[in-house]
């Protein structure tokens, strides 16, 4: 079923990319877009207010596995998004989503095994892959 929806979400973008099929037209607009996440998650933070950034160095004991790690380690985010700020950041990855599709189709690649290629990598690597 996921693999459906995927290919149904390929396929539709595939569909209506009209105006931008230049391989250059959409990393320009994949760009873009990304920076557009970007810039909506950082005014959840400057405008709104509804999230907060508290970012320091984090001293780590030097005896730290990595599974330390994981629970010593913080996103430096609190607060929970508004209602208004998740809709904005969600249509910013949708819209980020849609140029990374369109990307896959204009250089043959299937999304959803890149997902599968990804996720197999992943659970490889597990704890020697992580950033």
């Amino acid at each position: 079923m996921k693999d459906l929806l995927c290919d149904q979400f390929q396929h539709t973008v595939a569909e209506t990319m009209l105006y931008h099929r230049s391989i250059l037209d959409v990393l320009a607009k994949l760009q873009e877009s990304g920076a557009r996440v970007q810039r909506s998650v950082v005014q959840s933070v400057t405008s709104c207010g509804c999230q907060k950034i508290n970012a320091n160095k984090k001293s780590l004991p030097s005896n730290a596995t990595l599974v330390d790690l994981k629970n010593l380690l913080d996103s430096h985010i609190s607060g929970k998004l508004c209602e208004n700020c998740r809709d904005n950041i969600e249509n910013e990855i949708g819209r980020s989503l849609f140029y990374m599709t369109a990307l896959c189709n204009l250089l043959d690649l299937n999304l959803y095994d890149i997902f599968i290629k990804e996720h197999k990598h992943l659970e490889i690597l597990r704890g020697y892959n992580l950033t």
